[in-house]
C-alpha cells in the first residue's frame, strides 16, 4: 500500500500534501510555487503551480518500493530514450543540490520519502468511451521504439529495476501480492483462475525469454499514463519499467478495460504501429491474450492491495467476475 500502516486515509492525504508542499523548496522554483495532489497510485502525483503560468509535476514516492539506484535507473532510460531513442518521455528537473533524485520528511508520516519533479507535459488522458484506434496505432509504434532502444541501450553501472516474469505475479513474494486474495473472490473463480494460471504458465515457459522477445519494459502503457495532445500520443509514467516480455506492454496498455468491446480493434491497431517500427512474430502475435491474462491476474492482486486508490475501489466488487469471465473464454480458445 502507498500509506503506511497507522495512518487513515484522510490523514495520509492531508500528511503527504504537507510533504509535498514543504519539499518544494528543494527546487528552484518561482516564489509562491504550491503543489496541489492530482493522483494517488503508486505514488502520488502533484502538480506545482505558480504565478505566470509555471507548472511542473511532482511524483512522491511509495515508500519502499524502489531504492534510489532504482529510480536514478529509470531516469537514466528515459534520459536516453529522449535522446537517441526517439521516443520522447518525461524529462527530470535537478534540485539546488544538483541531484534528480531528493529526499523530504515530515513529522506525523514515519520515514523519509523519494520526490521526483518532472516539467509539465501538455495533454489529455484518454477514456475508454472514446475511439481509441487511432491513438493506438501510435501506441504501437511507440512501444516498438521503446524495445528496439531496450535491446541496443547499454545500461549505465549499478542498473536497478523491477523484473515482470512470471514469479512477478505468481511467486512466493509476488510484487503486488497475491491474486487469490483479490475482493470477491469466491471458490468457483479462484478455482478457475488456478486453471488459468497453470495455462499462462505452461504457454510463456514455452515462449521463453530469448532476447528478442523479452527486455528492458515501460510496463504500464496503460490510458492513465497516456497524454494526447493535438492527436499526439505521448506516453509518461516510467515508474514501473523493468525487466519483462515486450508483449506485456500490449496488455498494460488495456488494463481495467480487457472486456471493453473495442479491444479487439485496440488491438489490431496496436499491431499495425508496432510493426512501422519492428516485426513481429507469429508467437509474439499469438501470445498477445496470455499477457493480456497474467496482467489481468496481477491486477487482481493489485486492487486487493490498493484499496485507497480509487479505481481500486471502484473496480472491487465486479472485477473479480469479470475476470473469470474473460479467463472462461481465453481457456476455451484452445
Amino acid at each position: 500500500m502507498l500509506q503506511e500502516a497507522g495512518l487513515t486515509h484522510e490523514q495520509f492525504l492531508e500528511r503527504v500534501a504537507v510533504l509535498a508542499n514543504e519539499a518544494l523548496q528543494l527546487w528552484p522554483l518561482p516564489a509562491g510555487a504550491t503543489a496541489r495532489l492530482i493522483n494517488l497510485s503508486e505514488n502520488a502525483t502533484f502538480l506545482v503551480e505558480a504565478s505566470g503560468g509555471y507548472r511542473s509535476v511532482l511524483r512522491v514516492h511509495r515508500q519502499g518500493y524502489h531504492s534510489r539506484q532504482a529510480i536514478l535507473s529509470e531516469l537514466a532510460w528515459m534520459m536516453d530514450l529522449n535522446q537517441n531513442g526517439q521516443v520522447p518521455a518525461p524529462e527530470s528537473i535537478a534540485g539546488r543540490n544538483g541531484e534528480v533524485v531528493q529526499e523530504w520528511s515530515v513529522d506525523g508520516m514515519p520515514g523519509t520519502r523519494y520526490l521526483v519533479l518532472f516539467k509539465f507535459i501538455e495533454g489529455i488522458e484518454p477514456h475508454p468511451t472514446q475511439d481509441l484506434v487511432s491513438s493506438f496505432e501510435e501506441l504501437g509504434e511507440i512501444a516498438a521504439r521503446t524495445h528496439l532502444h531496450s535491446l541496443g541501450w547499454r545500461r549505465p553501472s549499478g542498473f536497478e529495476r523491477l523484473v515482470w516474469d512470471l514469479a512477478a505475479v505468481f511467486g512466493d513474494e509476488p510484487i503486488w501480492g497475491d491474486w487469490r486474495h483479490a475482493p470477491a473472490m469466491d471458490a468457483e473463480s479462484m478455482e478457475l483462475l488456478e486453471h488459468l494460471q497453470e495455462r499462462i504458465i505452461q504457454r510463456l515457459q514455452q515462449y521463453g525469454t530469448g532476447s528478442d522477445r523479452y527486455g528492458l519494459i515501460h510496463a504500464d502503457m496503460r490510458l492513465a499514463n497516456l497524454l494526447i495532445d493535438n492527436g499526439a500520443t505521448r506516453l509518461i509514467d516510467f515508474d514501473d519499467c523493468g525487466s519483462g516480455w515486450f508483449m506485456y506492454d500490449f496488455a498494460a496498455s488495456i488494463s481495467f478495460m480487457e472486456d471493453h468491446p473495442q479491444v479487439p480493434a485496440l488491438k489490431e491497431a496496436w499491431i499495425a504501429g508496432y510493426r512501422r517500427a519492428r516485426p513481429l512474430t507469429d508467437d509474439d502475435e499469438a501470445e498477445m491474450d496470455t499477457f493480456v491474462m497474467l496482467r489481468r491476474l496481477a491486477l487482481c492482486a493489485w486492487i486487493g492491495t490498493h484499496s485507497e486508490v480509487d479505481i481500486a475501489r471502484e473496480l472491487a466488487p465486479v472485477f473479480v467476475p469479470v475476470t473469470a469471465e474473460l479467463a472462461r473464454r481465453y481457456l476455451q480458445q484452445e
